[in-house]
């Protein structure tokens, strides 16, 4: 992370701001408080939990927010509905990342039915691959997380829940195409017979797509042809419940995405410069699990997992490199109830990383070995939660993370909350091993984060605020200084070195309010992200964005909406990238009770975009799409 322009202040100034507007937004309402049934959520815990017993700042994006979304994206679903920051070269399909609460790309775990994904190599995960279709909802638990995940949990967890099969069969199907050449397809099924229940589903995307560099880019790389991707999904979930509260259950997902883009080789014999090749970014991503839940007796529920992730990418155009991830995952958790309202975690895992590819010698490979404890309890209107975990890896060595959390029901539907936790991201692969660049001796980045926050839920209104604050040391980051580096003559242009701090604080104020067919929801996101020894902005953060989603429903065939996305300025390898607004447009038609018809208007106005400094995205964008779906067939 490259710190640019100083502007430490005004996130505080904003905060506050948004601690009146908060207070005077929920006050009238309390007088009109109505109990409702709070949704479950597992990543705050590890365990199934409502969502107002934890202390932590969960985001649940369920499936009919996905299917009402305009995000045609996992990576444009999280910004729209979780608050997070978007970086990516270019338009969908390419090289994706979130930015939860400012930390970066590999400070973020994600996770699929609880298998940790991603590159061991870049330490991160690749967004771009992971298609919709695969997904039946979302959690995202922003701020500290190590202490239940391990390493890296620094900005948050997001935890991608795919579908499984219910006691009704379901048969779907989605067919949609729009500009710049761009279709999609996609079928699933689930159901259940007798002791046995199954989820399967595939589909296919893909895009002509624009040049994803600009003319005149600061190294030279673009090419004026089009840059588009091809991306292809599917799943499956199978199930078996030999007895009651017992079940085994077989994941297995895969996807393949390959898409173009602009860059530069310089090839002997000349060394010239040389941006016309055909580059291509393949990624090819595979999770197979094998799982055990039960109640073993009234207050004790175990289960054990047996995962592995494979995440294998090569990249270039005349010249390939290739690297290929693969990672091991054993856990076995148990959820013992010690009392009512009361529950103990306990877990123990082990992974295994290996890594080849094409810039190193041999094979890597690394392990580590953990335990897990978690405490969660409601007396009346307080809640209690406290972890613990332990990690001990071969590389890096040992490293202990906690939280703990607290919270209160001070009026019907208004609760007040508090967190406090550390964390810490591993160093990479490449850190560590990789010729030229990696040192054996880099250490873990170290997180320190406190947050508080208020809400209020009624039911047919909320609105929340929480306010944060990160301390990141020892940040990972390139060294140019030779004389800093290892001595080596391949060390000559610089190494990976822990050279910075980061200091990560602001505010999240979300509101939603609904009047028969018409729903309301806004969010506001004010953030101060610095180097916190010269108090320059980080690159690739805004320090202001909004989302506002309104959806009617006139009557029971149509459903039309409208979202407004805006992010304001943020430096970018030494410039300053100008702010922008997008119009989303949707609107559905029911035909009958298993057909509807759907528009999307994307980027309505045709705001020209900017995610990254020198890249673009599509323009306005038109989808036309027709939607089949039927149950207890």
């Amino acid at each position: 992370m490259t710190p640019l322009s100083p502007n430490p202040p005004r996130a505080r100034q904003a905060a506050g701001r948004l601690c009146v507007i908060a207070s005077i937004a929920a006050a009238p309402a309390w007088l009109h408080a109505q109990t409702r049934l709070e949704p479950i959520v597992v990543t705050a815990t590890r365990e199934a939990q409502a969502i107002d017993h934890v202390s932590a700042d969960v985001v649940l994006i369920g499936s009919a927010q996905i299917a009402a979304s305009t995000a045609t994206t996992l990576e444009e679903l999280l910004r729209q509905h979780a608050g997070v920051q978007l970086s990516r070269n270019g338009g969908p399909g390419q090289s994706a990342s979130v930015l939860i609460r400012g930390a970066g790309a590999s400070s973020t775990v994600v996770l699929v039915d609880g298998v940790r994904v991603g590159s061991a190599t870049l330490g991160q995960t690749a967004l771009e691959s992971i298609a919709l279709s695969q997904v039946e909802r979302i959690e995202v638990m922003r701020g500290p997380g190590s202490s239940l995940y391990g390493a890296d949990a620094v900005g948050g967890v997001v935890q991608i829940f795919t579908r499984r099969g219910g006691p009704a069969s379901a048969v779907s199907a989605h067919l949609a195409a729009g500009s710049h050449g761009s279709a999609l397809a996609e079928a699933d099924a689930s159901g259940r017979s007798g002791a046995f229940d199954y989820a399967v589903g595939a589909s296919h995307e893909r895009s002509d797509g624009v040049s994803t560099l600009r003319p005149g880019d600061q190294f030279g790389n673009h090419n004026p042809d089009r840059d588009g991707f091809r991306r292809g999904a599917g799943h499956a979930a199978l199930g078996w419940t030999p007895a009651t509260g017992h079940r085994l259950g077989l994941l297995v997902t895969e996807s393949h995405n390959d898409a173009q883009y602009d860059a530069s080789e310089f090839n002997p014999p000349t060394f010239a410069q040389d941006n016309r090749p055909d580059f291509r970014s393949r990624l090819r991503a595979r999770v197979v699990a094998l799982d055990y839940r039960g109640r073993i007796e009234p207050r004790w529920t175990s289960s054990v997992k047996l995962a592995r992730h494979d995440d294998d990418s090569d990249a270039g155009g005349t010249v390939i490199n290739r690297f290929l991830t693969r990672r091991d995952q054993l856990g076995w958790q148990n959820a013992f109830d010690i009392a009512a309202g009361q529950q103990l975690v306990v877990a123990l895992e082990r992974q295994l990383e290996k890594v080849d590819g094409t810039p190193f010698a041999t094979r890597l490979t690394r392990d580590n070995d953990a335990v897990v404890l978690g405490y969660s309890g409601r007396f009346g209107p307080h809640v209690v939660q406290a972890d613990w975990r332990r990690d001990v890896n071969s590389a890096y060595g040992g490293v202990g993370t906690g939280r703990l959390g607290y919270s209160v029901e001070l009026l019907a539907g208004f609760r007040v909350r508090a967190l406090a936790g550390t964390s810490f991201r591993a160093p990479t692969f490449n850190d560590l091993f990789y010729p030229g660049f990696g040192v054996a001796t880099v250490e873990p980045e170290r997180g320190r984060s406190i947050e508080f926050g208020i809400s209020w839920s009624g039911r047919d209104a909320d609105v929340a605020l929480t306010v944060y604050r990160n301390r990141v040391d020892k940040l990972i980051a390139y060294e140019p200084d030779r004389r800093l580096c290892p001595p080596a003559a391949a060390y000559n242009f610089g190494c990976a070195r822990n050279i910075n701090e980061a200091q990560l604080q602001g505010a999240h104020l979300s509101a939603g309010k609904s009047w028969g067919g018409l729903s309301l929801r806004a969010a506001l996101d004010f953030l101060d992200a610095v180097d916190a020894r010269t108090g320059t902005r980080l690159n690739r953060r805004a320090a202001f964005q909004h989302v506002i989603d309104a959806g009617w429903r006139p009557d029971a065939r149509w459903t039309l909406g409208a979202t407004v996305v805006g992010i304001g300025a943020r430096p970018d390898g030494g410039v300053t990238l100008a702010a922008e607004t997008t119009l989303d447009l949707r609107a559905n038609w029911r035909v009958d009770r298993h057909w509807q018809l759907e528009a999307k208007l994307l980027n309505a106005t045709d705001r020209d975009q900017q995610p990254v400094r020198d890249y673009q995205g599509l323009g306005r964008q038109a989808w036309l799409g027709l939607r089949y779906e039927g149950r207890g067939l």
